[in-house]
């Protein structure tokens, strides 16, 4: 996860009031590898049948944790003072006991939510104020209504889920927007800040799609390596015109190109990529515990099992110890392909996504959408 407003204007919003005040110069340590921040899918039921949807979420339940085992989850990630608990699905809020499992997780643990924000109707927005929630993210896909319901699937998601925006807004929630880029909607980036801007959220982060669940039908919707590119040059342009946050999702390799372009000396830039570094990903620094207890890297490596929480306690699964975990704490040594094992920035980046990269071959080789010249880059650097 890329600070893109943070790296280029020093300014934060929705990450200096989860984390506390951090920069390039006191990068932040707010989640460490054995006190990761977890994303919670806690159901995989959805109202929603979206195209890219990493879970292939849908109607149905079965094999979702029964409440008394999910509260005892939630007992355990307070116990280990875990930093921020990001519930998502499916949708969140399709469980009818949510409100019961959310409320469950105890200070200094913070809570967020990932939502398609359909259901957030007044009654629920205050219910989620009252719980205390940090941070509501809801997915737009497109400024265009027609484009974002097709992508997701059902007629009049769009209008819903500006609705929700809308109704958390109002009662003070800290509100973001979560938008998955393909080939089709990159383009219109600057259209989607100016909708973020109209509608008076927080953040905006802008997810490079991810090749899992249902992904994997659509990964000619990828976009091209010159689209991100182009993307990530119109964003050093625009962001300082904004008061809202910017995010780069799964793509670290954009850290090291804002690095590039905004660094004023070595030092400088040598500072940025330790803040890059700090971020963390799948397995080191975030984790994911899935709708039937099973704990992944992070919520995109569906196909990875690290642990098993209808067996095991979060802490034995949360650990060196933990030999299913371990390369993931160091993903850099485990990569091979000829782009990214020999890279001189890996071991910041961490090869990108890795279901991409198995989209095209090998679990643990050269993410496609890498549009970096890292030798230049080094080079140029002395790195």
């Amino acid at each position: 996860m890329i600070p893109a407003t943070l790296m280029i204007t020093g300014r934060s919003t929705v990450s200096g009031e989860i984390k506390g005040k951090y920069d390039k110069e006191a990068p932040s340590n707010f989640s460490r590898p054995l006190r990761p921040v977890i994303f919670w899918n806690i159901t995989r039921g959805c109202n929603l049948k979206c195209l890219h949807c990493y879970i292939s979420a849908g109607p149905d339940t079965t094999g979702d944790l029964p409440t008394e085992k999910a509260i005892e989850i939630a007992h355990q990630i307070s116990e280990m003072k875990i930093p921020l608990v990001v519930f998502s699905g499916g949708e969140p809020l399709y469980r009818k006991d949510f409100f019961e499992i959310a409320s469950s997780i105890d200070s200094p643990t913070k809570i967020a939510l990932s939502s398609n924000g359909t259901l957030i109707s007044e009654k629920i927005a205050d219910k989620l104020a009252e719980t205390n929630f940090s941070y509501i993210g809801i997915s737009i896909d497109s400024v265009h209504p027609e484009v974002h319901d097709v992508f997701r699937g059902v007629k009049g998601s769009f209008e819903k889920a500006v609705n929700g925006i809308r109704n958390s807004i109002n009662v003070g929630l800290s509100v973001g927007i979560r938008t998955t880029l393909t080939k089709g909607n990159i383009e219109e980036v600057g259209l989607m800040l100016e909708f973020a801007h109209r509608m008076g959220v927080h953040r905006i982060s802008l997810y490079l799609l991810d090749i899992a669940g249902r992904a994997t039908q659509i990964s000619d919707l990828l976009p091209t390596k010159e689209q991100i590119r182009r993307m990530v040059d119109s964003l050093i342009e625009s962001i300082p015109n904004y008061d809202f946050e910017v995010l780069l999702v799964r793509m670290n390799f954009a850290g090291i190109y804002l690095a590039d372009k905004l660094a004023l000396s070595r030092e400088d830039f040598l500072k940025y990529l330790r803040l890059i570094r700090s971020q963390g990903d799948c397995g080191r620094k975030t984790i994911s515990i899935f709708p039937d207890g099973e704990v992944k890297p992070c919520q995109f490596l569906s196909g990875v099992t690290v642990g098993d929480l209808k067996r095991e306690r979060l802490s034995s699964i949360i650990s060196y110890e933990n030999t299913k975990l371990r390369p993931f704490f160091h993903a850099s040594d485990m990569l091979r392909g000829p782009k990214c094992s020999t890279c001189p920035f890996k071991d910041i980046c961490g090869g990108g996504s890795r279901m991409r990269a198995l989209n095209f071959g090998d679990f643990w080789g050269d993410d496609p959408t890498c549009f970096i010249d890292a030798e230049r880059i080094a080079d140029k650097w002395q790195f």
